[in-house]
């Protein structure tokens, strides 16, 4: 099984990259050995702000290209939002609006499981509640869902885990959902 992990931000210190990394390395790659995990950096496809007018002038650039393929590559999706002002991030905006142009079913089926972690105590929710609505309209599959909030009181910055028990057993509940038939 290939999953393909990507953090929807491009904030070098990312708290849901950090979310991904221990969602993987503590449940992924345990409860499926033999996966193959691909992680994307959204800062590898950073593309002019989408435009009809530059898709005529210049088409669709390629890294939109490479990451609709490597989607469609995958066996299963693990994504974690970062919410700007209730919304994703424009980085991750401008990715999804540039993939439409070719095909839009950009999700292409996949199963996936989305997460937020957020500083906030309502824990990505408006982010994933969006992103959980719109995913039908875009060929998504989502399989599960969930927020951690108040990310810098639950986030153990020393050993890069999880502090509360509710938490890690949320997390560990939700990726079961992404790896079962």
């Amino acid at each position: 099984m290939k999953i393909l992990v990507f953090a929807a931000s491009n904030s070098r210190n990312s708290i849901n990259r950090a979310l991904l990394e221990y969602a993987v390395s503590n449940f992924l790659l345990k409860a499926s050995p033999d996966a193959e995990i691909e992680f994307l950096d959204l800062n590898d496809y950073e593309m002019p702000i989408y435009s009809i007018d530059r898709e005529e002038r210049s088409g669709i650039p390629p890294q939109a290209r490479d990451f609709f393929t490597r989607i469609g590559q995958a066996d299963a999706l693990l994504i974690s939002f970062a919410e700007h002002n209730g919304f994703t991030s424009t980085a991750w905006k401008n990715i999804f609006d540039w993939m439409s142009r070719i095909n839009k079913k950009i999700w292409q089926g996949a199963p996936m499981v989305i997460l937020a972690a957020s500083p906030g105590p309502r824990g990505g929710e408006s982010v994933l509640s969006a992103q959980e609505a719109a995913a039908p309209f875009f060929n998504g599959d989502v399989r599960g869902r969930l927020g951690i909030g108040n990310w810098f009181d639950v986030w153990d910055c020393e050993t890069n885990t999880l502090k509360r028990s509710e938490d890690i057993r949320a997390l560990e509940e939700v990726l079961a959902q992404l790896i079962k038939n």
